[in-house]
């Protein structure tokens, strides 16, 4: 069992920065791929970032301006962004699974998630 607690989330200017920390409880945390994702309002849950073992993947639209990483030994998994745009503005959610290099993008497979927290990006 895994409980994940985001922070870091808030109000910033278009073209700010924020970053996200995901603190993760239990033992195995090392072992289960994380990633990011986020959601609009009216808007389905899409994929944002993960890292799967050692690799890192992100989608095309926060590509270079997201960064993920991870700290085991501190059981939390960050990310870090810059250049933020009005369209950046969603919940952000950190998920933990099992999770291959075909299908670190899907939401149904990652079975832990927290509980999101809120960025908004102003124009």
């Amino acid at each position: 069992q895994v409980q994940l607690v985001e922070s870091g989330g808030g109000l910033v200017q278009a073209g700010g920065s924020l970053r996200l920390s995901c603190a993760g409880s239990g033992r195995t945390f090392s072992s289960y791929a994380m990633a990011w994702f986020r959601q609009a309002p009216g808007k389905e849950r899409e994929f944002v970032a993960a890292v799967v073992f050692s690799r890192t993947y992100y989608s095309d639209s926060v590509k270079g301006r997201f960064t993920i990483s991870r700290d085991n030994a501190k059981n939390t998994v960050y990310l870090q962004m810059n250049s933020l745009r009005p369209e950046d503005t969603a919940v952000y959610y950190c998920a933990a699974g099992v999770v291959s290099y075909n299908n670190y993008y899907t939401p149904q497979q990652y079975a832990y998630w927290g509980q999101g927290t809120q960025v908004t990006v102003s124009s």
